[in-house]
């Protein structure tokens, strides 16, 4: 039997963080082998061309996929999932994998499913069923999870979800978080070893700081920026580390705004364009509050016992742990979610909180599945 060839694709820092361990267990099994296609972000100098990071952890990138405009407008991301679907179709034809593995709910994935769907390759789908009511992920998800045959699911509810959208319970796994499995695996910093590698000290008080445009949010993306900076400014001794959006619609406009601040906040403010699993992860565990609206707050935080002061409406729908403060975006709210982040009866209460996402064997058992799933049966919708 011929090896069966399995292609991960991937646009972000943080989506290929999360993949990483899934390719390592690709890449070291004698029956796969392992093709890699990075795209959107990573190919950008403007976020770090962070394929750098895939290639010096080991992995050889089969093909990249050129489709990220400098625009970060409506038209502009249209046009990039144009461009990738292009991409995607010449990748592809060349590469000929028996599956494609994509993760989430971007509008890179979403232009390698479409291209995938019209050359026939099986495409597995993770984190598939989840909800995000205030951003336009939320129907590039379901939309993926309609054009994939497998699907990889972090959570019980969120199997039935997909399962709901029509999806045979036979193709439907949960498996768990992938970034649950890399704070378990991976040997994270200690404080002095963190602020040396980025040259900052995390002092006293620390904010591990995340804000995407919500791409539905009521509020303007830069409205609600500017009331998050007004709301750190009233904690003036809390040391803060920003990372900054993703190529979203509006995201370089926040971008900009963070820039400004770290500029007129020298010394107390770190800016990163992209950190790595290893140092986010590793600030995760030494942040006294992580604030914004990323997906890391809401499934790796709680692990780390780090509160997380979630700002609006794009995680919206998502299971959430007790140590998940939801706020609304004003600096009002956010200012009562931090102190009530920082005070210690509430820091108490969540010590014993679990995982809603699973305890860290996610990539051996999507491995499994990869290589026994049936790719010659024909897909059928599958009515409750």
């Amino acid at each position: 039997m011929p090896m069966r060839k399995i292609c991960v694709v991937t646009g972000t820092r943080a989506e290929y963080g999360l993949l990483y361990w899934l390719m390592k267990e690709i890449q070291v099994d004698a029956d796969l082998q392992l093709q890699i296609i990075a795209t959107g972000m990573h190919l950008s100098p403007e976020f770090g061309l962070t394929y750098r990071t895939i290639e010096e952890d080991g992995f050889t990138i089969d093909a990249k996929v050129e489709m990220l405009l400098s625009s970060d407008t409506p038209v502009g991301i249209a046009k990039s999932i144009g461009l990738g679907v292009i991409g995607f179709a010449d990748a592809l034809e060349h590469l000929n994998p028996d599956i494609l593995v994509v993760l989430g709910d971007r509008y890179e994935i979403l232009a390698a499913a479409q291209a995938a769907l019209v050359a026939k390759i099986p495409v597995a789908h993770i984190h598939g069923g989840e909800t995000t009511e205030g951003a336009v992920d939320e129907s590039i998800r379901h939309a993926i999870t309609k054009m994939s045959h497998l699907h990889f699911v972090a959570a019980e509810p969120y199997r039935t979800r997909v399962i709901q959208l029509g999806e045979h319970p036979d193709t439907v796994f949960n498996v768990g978080a992938l970034g649950i499995e890399n704070i378990k695996r991976l040997q994270l910093l200690d404080k002095s070893q963190l602020e040396q590698s980025i040259n900052f000290e995390l002092g006293t008080t620390c904010f591990l700081v995340t804000y995407h445009p919500a791409t539905l949010g009521t509020t303007a993306p830069q409205v609600a920026m500017q009331a998050l900076l007004d709301a750190l400014g009233h904690f003036p001794d809390a040391k803060i580390v920003f990372t900054k959006p993703n190529s979203d619609t509006d995201g370089r406009i926040l971008g900009q705004m963070i820039d400004e601040y770290a500029h007129h906040n020298k010394g107390r403010v770190a800016v990163f364009t992209s950190m790595g699993q290893l140092r986010y992860l590793s600030a995760l565990q030494f942040a006294d509050a992580v604030i914004g609206n990323s997906s890391s707050g809401i499934i790796e935080a709680p692990v780390c016992n780090t509160p997380t002061v979630n700002i609006g409406d794009r995680q919206s729908g998502r299971l959430k742990s007790n140590s998940i403060i939801d706020c609304l975006e004003t600096t009002e709210s956010i200012v009562a979610a931090i102190n009530k982040a920082l005070s210690q009866s509430f820091r108490e209460g969540i010590k014993q909180d679990v995982s809603l996402y699973g305890y860290g064997e996610s990539a051996l058992h999507m491995k499994g599945h990869l290589k026994q799933a049936n790719l010659s049966s024909i897909k059928r919708f599958y009515d409750l």
